[in-house]
């Protein structure tokens, strides 16, 4: 790998984990308050597991959108795909304003139901990004089979606190 790649690597999966750091601003407040009082499903995984878990999701996308990118560089001369590297890129970062916007609904705003909304359409922008990284980085798209298995279940979880407070 060059140096400039190393380089690509390394700010790619700096972006992702930031979005980490960010979301937890609002959620690490959150768990000892506000989410400590809620009737939590039986399937609700102890709390501890999200950091480790969140932390390697985060890397794992980080690598995604890595060979995407310098897939991008590879195709700068066709017009054709530099375009769909752009819309590919564009949808990520869409996905991953979502995902922070969850952690500011759920844990900043203390809101459930608007979360849940926020879930439900971050999960399409996943699965979008999972297609358009697909006709780019098959390897990219595979990274991001267990971040839309964990914001699966996450969606269930959001559901089941919102129905049962």
């Amino acid at each position: 790998m060059k140096i400039n790649d190393t380089i690509k690597l390394i700010v790619s999966i700096a972006v992702c984990e930031s979005a980490g750091i960010i979301g937890s601003i609002f959620t690490i407040p959150s768990i000892p308050s506000w989410y400590a009082t809620l009737v939590k499903p039986a399937l609700n995984p102890p709390a501890w597991i999200f950091a480790p878990v969140w932390t390697t999701l985060f890397a794992l996308m980080g690598v995604a959108v890595f060979l995407v990118w310098k897939e991008k560089e590879i195709a700068s001369s066709p017009a054709a795909p530099r375009k769909k590297n752009k819309i590919a890129l564009s949808i990520f970062v869409g996905q991953l304003v979502l995902n922070i916007l969850w952690s500011i609904i759920f844990f900043g705003l203390h809101n459930p139901g608007l979360a849940f909304v926020n879930i439900i359409v971050l999960w399409f922008a996943i699965v979008g990004t999972i297609i358009v990284f697909y006709k780019i980085s098959k390897l990219a798209a595979y990274l991001f089979i267990p971040y839309i298995l964990w914001v699966s279940f996450a969606m269930y979880l959001n559901y089941a606190i919102w129905m049962l407070n």
